[in-house]
């Protein structure tokens, strides 16, 4: 065994890395998205992270009866949470949550003292907002919020499981100079009455059973139950780990699949090779089984070892290059790589998978007799088929009726090659589809429907004449934003409304990019959020503003579409007719602004914008790298090893050519114009594979984006040049082969 692993080591590397590959990206991207799920979990069980939120102004003492008389209710703890701003100079955003006794959702302290219900002076600030205005324990830190300044005394810093993801409405990334949040005692508060507005529960069941009963008994009473896989932080997070799944669940089918053709291809060739010994050793009383095994035990050995390599490198080198960019994003206490059982289970499979494909490479000469088996194999015999029969047939070339009878007698190989093929187009198209959709994303949205500079973001306290001057002052047009819920037989979804006021720096388009016009008594619903509730023009649906009670029927105008937004569209003449009240929550303006307004919370331009978007896809960027390089290795290693098979395989007919007379050239041309063949039926097979797995992608990305999977000349182009170099590069391998073959060695066996 071990002298022909060395004699063919080239193959047996090639098992040996491609098992070792296999199992290694799977376990080591698994490990992560494992590991997210345990952190998260840990994190959320430590801090009682809440099953939901209630939000309503008439938290007294008999709604919280109520709540608790539901049945499901095991828990319940009243907040205010409100919004203000820090003394700093770029007026950060900071979330002040009063809170009577910190037991749900809990403040996870990284600094300091815990939260004292009892300490009126403390403030317990978040951690990554502290780093980055230089603050740190004793400081002294001031806020604004609905006419009242707080100045408190930094007690402690930590992170919050409400606040593991914490970005603007305005900003994909979360920028922690200009956003934060706070956690104090209700004594804190600077009036004795404290006006509760949410309600943390925990509770029994499912949330949409608990949200039947709320509504049941407190309809009227509360705005919105959000529960927590809706949660904004924890959606987006969840979110995060499903990319991450789906990533790990594409290459071990791949590698599982390349490794056993390669193993399958070797032993082949090496028993076609060593026929003559498998039948002197049956001659000399060896039994079948005892050839078998060993045989066997080439692969099993090489398969097992390279997986257990990965399986012990893969948790342990992968991680750290994914974490680095969803540090910046997510705040957790810990991350860390973690074991799963699947991992174990991936190896068992392998090894399993090693020994059935060994098993069918020697169990076809290990049942033959000795005396057969000592003789070379007797060559298969082609019959004439129907298209042997057509009148074209005799007018072919001598190239295609050879190819042709070569793959009717090794359907098997040739399948192999196709299905080699078929991968390494799957992945290419899916690595190029991926490139082209980030970038459509953001060409879309930021290049063909904002057409503004900069965004001033408006303040909750902001006069009118504020806004009017600020508005005068860039040139710009105000805009409305809020967040939303709807909902449609049971299911509930989140979303935004945007107001447009007549403006021409913000173009709704459709599904064909192309813009179009919302009527001014129109609401046109994103594509995205029609299709999650199978809507269509002249439905129905029912939906609120986050924080108000007032749930509004309408009727569908429209339908946009949005890479980004989901939700609706429509004019303040609309807003108002229903009843709601006109609120401009920002002004946008084709001009650059670069100071801020009173009234104003922030401005950002949409270049910080893409910034963002860029930082955020980080993951994606990677992930587009590792498909295509393993694309690339999937097809030489496949190519070249399927190449090296069929060459064992037709190397008596090769050897009988020459002696006929046939040149190297013309040879070579044999080969080359197999390997096309393959490889053109392979990559037209696997063109709609990889949109399928485009497809698988960009559904892993959540309700949150809209994108619609296509293929692109460019992307078809550059996919089919690679795989076509690659074939014709493993040809050229096989030159020297063709020139070095041994006429006589390789006849003489058949005498």
């Amino acid at each position: 065994m071990l002298r022909d692993i060395r004699k063919h080591k080239g193959q047996f590397i090639s098992i040996f890395l491609m098992a070792f590959l296999g199992v290694f990206v799977f376990t080591g991207i698994s490990s992560e998205y494992v590991a997210l799920e345990v952190n998260i979990d840990d994190y959320y069980e430590e801090t009682n992270l809440a099953d939901g939120w209630i939000y309503s102004p008439y938290l007294n003492d008999l709604f919280l009866e109520q709540v608790y008389l539901l049945g499901p209710t095991t828990q319940m703890e009243r907040q205010l949470v409100v919004e203000s701003v820090a003394d700093f100079k770029n007026d950060p955003e900071v979330t002040l949550h009063f809170v009577e006794n910190n037991t749900i959702s809990k403040f996870h302290l990284l600094e300091g003292n815990p939260i004292d219900i009892n300490d009126s002076e403390g403030v317990w600030l978040d951690k990554s907002f502290a780093d980055a205005h230089g603050l740190k324990i004793g400081d002294r830190i001031s806020f604004e919020s609905e006419g009242y300044v707080i100045d408190k005394e930094i007690k402690g810093l930590g992170y919050s499981p409400e606040y593991v993801y914490h970005a603007s409405p305005y900003s994909v990334m979360p920028d922690y100079s200009k956003i934060g949040f706070a956690y104090m005692s209700y004594k804190a508060f600077p009036e004795d009455t404290v006006p509760y507005n949410v309600l943390n529960v925990k509770f029994d069941g499912s949330p949409d059973t608990y949200s039947k009963l709320l509504d049941y008994r407190l309809n009227g009473y509360y705005s919105t139950f959000l529960k927590q896989s809706d949660h904004p932080s924890v959606y987006q997070f969840s979110e995060e780990i499903a990319k991450h799944k789906m990533m790990a669940g594409i290459f071990p089918i791949v590698f599982i699949i390349v490794s056993m053709l390669i193993l399958l291809t070797t032993m082949t060739r090496i028993i076609s090779h060593q026929r003559m010994q498998i039948g002197i050793l049956k001659a000399n009383g060896f039994k079948n089984t005892t050839i078998t095994l060993h045989y066997i035990s080439y692969g099993f050995f090489l398969v097992l070892s390279g997986s257990v390599l990965g399986l012990i490198l893969g948790p342990i080198l992968l991680p750290p290059l994914f974490y680095p960019s969803m540090i910046n994003a997510y705040k957790i206490p810990v991350w860390s790589s973690a074991w799963s059982m699947n991992f174990i289970f991936l190896v068992a499979l392998m090894a399993i998978f090693s020994i059935a494909v060994s098993y069918r490479a020697v169990s076809s000469i290990s049942n033959e007799k000795p005396s057969h088996a000592i003789k070379p194999k007797v060559p298969k015999v082609s019959t004439s088929g129907f298209v042997e029969r057509l009148n074209i047939w005799k007018r072919s070339s001598f190239n295609f009726r050879w190819n042709y009878r070569d793959i009717k007698r090794n359907r098997l190989r040739s399948l192999m090659t196709v299905i080699g093929v078929m991968g390494c187009t799957a992945l290419l198209i899916g690595a190029f589809g991926l490139y082209d959709g980030l970038n459509d994303v953001k060409e879309w949205e930021y290049g063909q429907i904002c057409h503004y500079d900069s965004k001033l973001i408006i303040d909750e306290d902001t006069t009118v004449s504020q806004i009017d001057a600020a508005l005068s002052d860039v040139n710009g047009d105000k805009i409305m934003e809020e967040n939303i819920e709807l909902e449609k037989n049971d299911t509930k979804k989140l979303g935004t409304v945007m107001v447009l006021n007549n403006t021409d720096l913000i173009t709704p388009t459709d599904n064909d990019k192309n813009p179009i016009e919302i009527g001014k008594d129109e609401i046109s619903i994103s594509q995205k959020m029609a299709d999650m509730f199978n809507l269509d023009v002249g439905d129905t649906i029912k939906w609120h503003i986050m924080g108000s009670d007032k749930w509004i029927k309408t009727k569908i105008d429209k339908i946009h579409a949005d890479p980004i937004s989901q939700g609706f569209i429509m004019s303040p003449y609309k807003l108002e007719k229903l009843g709601l009240n006109y609120t401009p929550t920002s002004i946008i303006t084709s001009e650059h602004v670069n100071k801020t307004y009173d009234g104003f919370k922030t401005t950002s331009t949409l270049d910080d914008i893409e910034k963002g978007w860029d930082q955020i896809t980080q993951t994606m960027w990677l992930f587009i790298y590792i498909l295509s390089f393993f694309a690339c290795v999937l097809a030489i290693i496949v190519l070249y090893n399927l190449g090296l098979l069929s060459f064992t395989e037709i190397e008596r007919e090769i050897a009988t050519l020459k002696v006929l007379g046939f040149k190297s050239n013309n040879l070579r041309r044999l080969l080359l114009t197999q390997n096309i063949i393959f490889t053109s039926i392979g990559f037209i097979l696997g063109v709609p594979l990889g949109l399928y797995t485009l497809d698988l992608i960009w559904t892993s990305t959540g309700t949150t984006f809209y994108v619609i999977p296509s293929l692109t000349i460019t992307n078809v182009l550059l996919s089919a040049s690679i795989t076509f170099f690659l074939s014709i590069l493993v040809n050229l391998m096989f030159s020297g082969k063709i020139k070095k073959l041994d006429m006589v060695e390789s006849l003489k066996a058949s005498e």
